[in-house]
C-alpha cells in the first residue's frame, strides 16, 4: 500500500502519476497529453493527510496560502505609509498622544493596531515568518519529488508515455542503425546531452533551469531571516538620540557598553557678503541667515569599564574624540553615529526673585535645573521656596487641570510655595511664562522671572547593521535564480523504436517555439517526421 510498482520493475511512492522510470501514466482516465508538472512525482502534500503535521503541511504547501500571505503583508505595508512611522514623529512627543491629536480617532487606532512601528510589530513578524514556512514547505513539497523523477528517469521509456507528449511524430525508418550517428551528431551540435540504450536515445540539456524557481525560494528564505534577524538585540541598531551640550549620555543600542558626551555644538549658515557667487542664487531664496553652511557635534567617546552595577555611576576610559558632521560620522566597533538634526536654545536653567508684591523688595534668587530641579530652594532668614509640581512642556488638558506633554523644556510650568517668617504655613503660585495664578487667593509674595541659561541640543542617529551581508546574499541568490529560471529551459528529445515506427517526442517546461525550430534543423536531411503539437488538435 506504500508502493506502486510498474511494469518496468520499477517501485514508485503513492500517489506518483508517472512511473519515475519509463513514465507509464498510472491514471486510467488520463487526459489525451500528459500532465508533465513535476514529472507526474508523487507530493507528499497530494498524498498524505491523516496527522496534524499532514495537515499544517499541506496547508503552507498551497501556493494559494502564500500568495495570500503575501497580499496580507503588502496590504499591511501600504497601510503603514499612510500616517509617518513613529521614527519620524517629532521626538519630543509620545506617540500615543501624536496620533490622536494630529489624525483623530484614525490615529488612535493607526496607533493601537501597531501601524506606527509596522516593521517591528510583533504580528507584521508573525506574516513574514508564515511567507517563510511557507516558502520552505512549498520548496520542499516540490524540489525533493522533482529530483528523484529527474535523478531516476530511464533512457526507455513507455510508448504511451510519448505519444502523449505535446510535441510528437511517428516515422517508418528503414535503416534506423545507420540514421543514429547522423541524429547523434546533430543532437550533440545543438548541445544536447546524450543517453542511449538499446538504440533508444535520451538527449536532454538545461535541466539546470528547473531549480530556478527553488533558488528563487532559498535567496527569499535568506532575505527573511536577514529581515527578521534585524529584531534580534546587537544584530540592527537605528536609533535616535538627543544629547544636550555639556552632557555625557549612554548611547542607544549598545547595551551600556558606550558614552558620548556633547562637549559642544556648532552651527554655521552662508552669509550673503562672505559667499561665492554660485552660492547668491540659492541665499537670496532662503533668505541670509536661514540656510545652514555646517553643523557639527564635538563629541567624545567613552567606554565603559568594569560591570555594569545598577545604581552605580559608571566608570569610563576615553576612546576618541571626533566632530560629527553630515556624511561625516563616528564610527567605531561597528556602530556609526551621524548627524541628524540639532535644536538651538533649548531652555537649561530659568531663574525666579522672590519678591514682596507691594515694596518689590527682594529676598533672594532660586535657579531651576529644568532637567533635574530640586524639591525645596533655601534662601536664608527664614526664606524657603518648595517646588510642588513641575510642568516641562505645560498645557491645560480637557478637564482645565495643568498637564505636561513631554518631559523636553518646551513651556515650563512651576508650582511653587513660598514659605517666609511672616507666612510660615506658606503660599501657593502657580507660575508660567508670561502668566502667574494664585489658586488659593491673593499672595502677599511672588515669584519673579529674573532670566534664564539655554543651551544647543543635537540629534544623532546611531547604526550598527550585521544583517546587511545576509541581505545581499539573499538578494544574490534570488537574481541567479531568477536569471536561471527565465533565460534558460529545460528540453527533451526521445526517439525510440517500437514495433518497427521509430517514435519522436519532446518536451520543454517554456519556448515551445524555440524547441519546435530545434526539432526542424534535427529532422531536416532525415527520414524522421518533425513533430506536430498535438495541443493545436483541442484547438
Amino acid at each position: 500500500m506504500e508502493h506502486v510498482k510498474c511494469e518496468c520493475g520499477h517501485v514508485n511512492p503513492i500517489g506518483t502519476v508517472l512511473c519515475e522510470s519509463c513514465g507509464k501514466p498510472f491514471e486510467e482516465n488520463a487526459p489525451a497529453l500528459l500532465d508533465m508538472r513535476y514529472e507526474g512525482s508523487a507530493r507528499r502534500s497530494q498524498t498524505y493527510n491523516k496527522t496534524i503535521i499532514d495537515k499544517v503541511w499541506n496547508f503552507f504547501s498551497s501556493v494559494k496560502v502564500g500568495v495570500w500571505l503575501i497580499v496580507i503583508t503588502l496590504i499591511a505595508s501600504a497601510i503603514g505609509t499612510i500616517y509617518p512611522q513613529e521614527m519620524y514623529i517629532p521626538p519630543t512627543v509620545t506617540p500615543a498622544e501624536y496620533y490622536e491629536e494630529q489624525y483623530g480617532w484614525l490615529g488612535k487606532w493607526y496607533y493601537q493596531l501597531g501601524f506606527h512601528d509596522l516593521y517591528g510589530s510583533w504580528w507584521y513578524m508573525l506574516l513574514i515568518a508564515l511567507i517563510g514556512v511557507s516558502l520552505v514547505i512549498c520548496s520542499l513539497d516540490r524540489v525533493v519529488p522533482l529530483y528523484r523523477a529527474l535523478k531516476k528517469q530511464g533512457v526507455t521509456r513507455n510508448e504511451q508515455f510519448l505519444r502523449r507528449q505535446r510535441l510528437f511524430s511517428s516515422s517508418h525508418v528503414d535503416n534506423y542503425e545507420a540514421l543514429l550517428p547522423q541524429i547523434k551528431e546533430k543532437l550533440a551540435k545543438h548541445r544536447y546531452h546524450i543517453r542511449e540504450e538499446n538504440g533508444n536515445i535520451l538527449a536532454e540539456k538545461g535541466r539546470f533551469s528547473r531549480w530556478g524557481p527553488y533558488v528563487n525560494h532559498i535567496g527569499l528564505i535568506i532575505f527573511l531571516i536577514g529581515a527578521m534577524l534585524r529584531f534580534v538585540p546587537g544584530m540592527y541598531v537605528d536609533e535616535v538620540f538627543w544629547i544636550r551640550e555639556g552632557e555625557t549620555k549612554e548611547i542607544p543600542g549598545t547595551n551600556g557598553k558606550y558614552f558620548l558626551k556633547n562637549e559642544k555644538f556648532i552651527f554655521q549658515v552662508y552669509e550673503k557678503e562672505k559667499e561665492k557667487k554660485v552660492f547668491q542664487e540659492a541665499i537670496d531664496r532662503v533668505g541670509s541667515g536661514m540656510m545652514a553652511k555646517n553643523y557639527q557635534t564635538n563629541a567624545v567617546l567613552y567606554e565603559r569599564v568594569g560591570p555594569i552595577i545598577p545604581g552605580e555611576k559608571p566608570k569610563l576610559k576615553k576612546v576618541k574624540s571626533f566632530s560629527i558632521r553630515v556624511n561625516e560620522p563616528l564610527k567605531h566597533d561597528h556602530y556609526a553615529l551621524y548627524q541628524v538634526d540639532f535644536k538651538l536654545n533649548e531652555l537649561s536653567k530659568m531663574s525666579f526673585h522672590l519678591i514682596d508684591k507691594q515694596t518689590n523688595k527682594q529676598f533672594g534668587t532660586i535657579t531651576v535645573d529644568l532637567l533635574q530641579p530640586k524639591d525645596e530652594y533655601d534662601l536664608g532668614n527664614g526664606y524657603r521656596v518648595q517646588l510642588l509640581s513641575y510642568f516641562p512642556d505645560f498645557y491645560f488638558d480637557e478637564e482645565g487641570n495643568p498637564a505636561t506633554k513631554s518631559k523636553v523644556p518646551n513651556n515650563p510650568a512651576f508650582v511653587f510655595k513660598m514659605i517666609t517668617p511672616d507666612r510660615p504655613d506658606g503660599e501657593v503660585s502657580f507660575t508660567a511664562i508670561r502668566q502667574t495664578i494664585e489658586p488659593l487667593g491673593d499672595n502677599k509674595y511672588k515669584m519673579a522671572f529674573a532670566g534664564m541659561e539655554t543651551r544647543n541640543v543635537s540629534a544623532l542617529t546611531v547604526r550598527r547593521d550585521f544583517t546587511l551581508w545576509i541581505l545581499g546574499l539573499g538578494g544574490a541568490i534570488f537574481m541567479i535564480g531568477l536569471i536561471q529560471g527565465m533565460y534558460w529551459n529545460h528540453r527533451r528529445i526521445w526517439i525510440q523504436r517500437i514495433n518497427g515506427e521509430v517514435l519522436v517526442a519532446a518536451h520543454t517546461n517554456k519556448n515551445w517555439f524555440g524547441l519546435k525550430k530545434e526539432l526542424a534543423k534535427i529532422c531536416e536531411g532525415t527520414p524522421l517526421v518533425m513533430p506536430v503539437d498535438q495541443a493545436d488538435k483541442g484547438r
